[in-house]
């Protein structure tokens, strides 16, 4: 009977026990953040503009092993299309690529042939037009995002400020690009690579200014300029020893909790089959002893 009991506990046990869930980190670079597509499409009958986007594309992704910033023009006359690519300055050049080698296949999926078209993801982004395209101002807000949740208290205001003024003279002196982390805040900014360094310190002061409006009292946000864009996340307990990977996530400090379950599992199971092996080895040698 206690046999029995205790063969129906290690069932229950195995029954119940699953392995705790464990939200998957955003860090991955390649995820998209916004698109954006002209409205006007090309007409291509001869397969004309189609065959300069591609190499346009081609000579981008070539770069990408090379530099965080590249800008090109394909084609001739009235046929050329210029486009450029840029990686978050602290990405590697493997990450790079890995990252701008998707932008091609994301442009074509998600704005087809249109005249110009513009691909955000986390680590980098893609923007081309055709010859003639109207221009837009550099100061221009393309998209925004900002936290769900708001932060209660006074002081959160002052100290994000003051990270923004931060990160503003960083960008300049930085040429372009400055990350950190300041009074539990991180922030990064970053210019697209033909900016100077003075338009680039004006630029991203807009869009910090625009952060300020837009988002109020969030936790987080993104603003993406034509010319430049900034991110702030807030860390109530301390920023992560590891935000500099991204600017959206937060890190455990070196632990890897699926790691940490399977151990625990594993140890689970191991005891649990050696009880279940004690038991059958003394169920044997009842049996033997009964003869």
């Amino acid at each position: 009977m206690k046999k029995n009991i205790f063969f129906s506990l290690i069932l229950a046990l195995f029954t119940n026990l699953n392995p705790p869930h464990f939200a998957e980190s955003s860090s991955d670079y390649t995820t998209l953040i916004y698109k954006g597509c002209s409205k006007e499409t090309f007409t291509d009958p001869n397969g004309l503009y189609s065959q300069t986007l591609s190499t346009l594309f081609g000579s981008l992704v070539s770069q990408s092993t090379k530099t965080k910033f590249y800008k090109t023009t394909s084609g001739s006359g009235q046929n050329s299309i210029t486009g450029l690519f840029q990686c978050r300055g602290d990405l590697t050049n493997s990450d790079c690529y890995n990252c701008v080698n998707k932008l091609p296949i994301l442009s074509n999926k998600l704005c087809g042939k249109t005249i110009a078209a513009r691909i955000q993801l986390l680590g980098c982004y893609l923007l081309y037009e055709v010859v003639g395209y109207v221009q837009i101002s550099g100061m221009q807000m393309l998209y925004k995002t900002c936290g769900a949740t708001n932060v209660a208290g006074s002081g959160f205001g002052e100290r994000r400020d003051t990270a923004f003024s931060v990160m503003e003279n960083g960008v300049a002196s930085g040429h372009g690009f400055y990350t950190t982390s300041y009074m539990a805040f991180y922030v990064l900014g970053q210019c697209e690579g033909d900016v100077g360094d003075s338009d680039c310190g004006q630029c991203v002061k807009n869009a910090v200014q625009k952060a300020q409006v837009e988002c109020g009292s969030s936790i987080s946000g993104q603003v993406f300029l034509h010319k430049c864009f900034i991110s702030f996340s807030y860390y109530p307990n301390g920023v992560p020893s590891r935000s500099s990977q991204s600017s959206y996530s937060s890190f455990s400090s070196g632990q890897n909790p699926g790691k940490t379950a399977a151990i625990i599992l594993g140890g689970i199971a191991g005891v649990a089959f050696l009880v279940i092996f004690l038991l059958f080895a003394r169920s044997l040698r009842k049996k033997h002893s009964d003869y």
